[in-house]
């Protein structure tokens, strides 16, 4: 069992890979239920994480799915014992699904941020705000410390994440685009749906007109007296924008592999095939592949670039021992380059995990006519557990809350007292 791990700095250290992952689960599942619900909410440093799970770089990437998880932890407990844990799993499903079935969130995010930097390039008094705040330099005791736990660890308690953003737009005055962007830049687990509708939650956009304001009496009690911060808005006007057009359907995607001779493409989306459905398909070439001029301006941390490249490797490596298959790491996510591995493989078929609103799947769907027209069919597999919970993912989370029981049921996945 690896524990958690410690730099010189007594701060978090995550190992990019599955077995990394796997370990965290097991040293977490039996926290998963009281402990977890009484103190998941306090957030007492870098080095005192015992109260989370910290698994979510993992499932941010698929190195571990968010249906292993489940079956761990209800092998464990009750489904009314680890209630909370299992919301918060369900709390991610939701984002994702909720932007898959409203896209325009991402199509204006992008717009947006876009012209913000435009802007933060052309106006002195804005920069300089930026600068100070993503410097460390606001002299807001918890901002400050919590850019610096962010640049050294990538990674932050989720209730700091609230904290965090609540005082860019409400104290700093700063666009929320811009934070949402800086921060998923330095985020291991940083997740277009998650990172974006948790930014537009505090803000007043996802629930409209609800925002979260950042409180400093309940910062000092939520961070065991660490913090003490002065200055901070009194106040959470919403942020407004005009009406979103109505949810879409999920469109169709297999759930399993064609049939046949095919290449199976990894991207940081999901690096665990081997929970993917194989159908009768015979895998005979791997390849990995990060994105090519990717849709955030600024590039990632370094930390998230190291993170992303390993776990991408071991995602190969272990797909490689499953199918008995060779594996190419391509320089980018592109149809130029998918091209030339699928001819140097003599594919026809090149088969890769659905991937979620957000940067990736704008580059698949660039890349699929693309492919077409030189006779390469690029098929994206949604996994059932997505099919099945996505669909109630259109409108608040409560929604999602209410069939989380009736979705465990179709899963097949057992709690403790089905045991008995």
């Amino acid at each position: 069992m690896i524990l958690p791990l410690q730099n010189s700095a007594h701060q978090q250290v995550f190992l990019p890979s599955r077995s990394a992952g796997l370990a965290r689960l097991e040293a977490f599942v039996r926290a998963a239920g009281d402990h977890y619900a009484t103190r998941r909410n306090a957030d007492l440093g870098p080095d005192k994480r015992g109260n989370v799970s910290l698994l979510s770089p993992y499932i941010r990437h698929r190195l571990i799915t968010e249906e292993e998880v489940l079956r761990a932890v209800l092998a464990h407990h009750s489904l009314p014992d680890a209630e909370k844990f299992v919301q918060e799993v369900f709390w991610r499903t939701y984002f994702k699904g909720h932007m898959e079935t409203r896209p325009e969130i991402w199509q204006r995010y992008c717009l947006a941020r876009n012209q913000q930097i435009i802007t933060l390039g052309q106006k002195g008094g804005i920069r300089k705000a930026y600068e100070q705040a993503t410097g460390g330099r606001t002299g807001i005791d918890c901002f400050d410390a919590w850019i610096t736990e962010l640049l050294d660890t990538g990674y932050l308690h989720n209730h700091s994440r609230m904290w965090f953003a609540s005082i860019w737009i409400f104290t700093l005055r700063l666009p929320w685009e811009l934070g949402a962007d800086f921060m998923i830049r330095h985020l291991l687990d940083g997740d277009p749906a998650s990172n974006t509708l948790s930014w537009r939650w505090v803000g007043g956009l996802h629930t409209r007109g609800k925002t979260y304001l950042a409180r400093r009496d309940n910062i000092i009690a939520n961070t065991g007296g660490r913090f003490s911060p002065r200055g901070l808005a009194s106040e959470a006007l919403s942020l407004d924008e005009p009406s979103l057009p109505p949810a879409q359907g999920l469109g169709v995607r297999p759930d399993a592999f064609p049939a046949g001779r095919v290449g199976l493409l990894l991207t940081e989306e999901d690096l665990h095939p081997a929970s993917m459905d194989h159908g009768n398909a015979r895998v005979t070439a791997i390849a990995g592949a990060s994105l090519a001029g990717d849709e955030t301006h600024f590039a990632e941390a370094d930390n998230v670039s190291h993170f992303k490249a390993s776990a991408m490797q071991d995602g190969m490596t272990s797909a490689a021992q499953l199918f008995d298959a060779p594996i190419t790491l391509l320089p980018s996510l592109s149809a130029v380059t998918l091209l030339d591995w699928a001819r140097q493989n003599t594919l026809e078929v090149i088969v890769t995990a659905h991937a979620p609103t957000g940067p990736t799947a704008t580059a698949l769907a660039a890349i699929t006519p693309l492919l077409a027209a030189k006779g390469i069919q690029l098929v994206q597999v949604r996994r059932r557990f997505d099919t099945l919970a996505w669909p109630h993912a259109s409108r608040g989370f409560f929604a999602m809350k209410e069939r989380i029981p009736g979705l465990l049921g179709e899963l097949a996945i057992e709690t403790l007292e089905s045991h008995a």
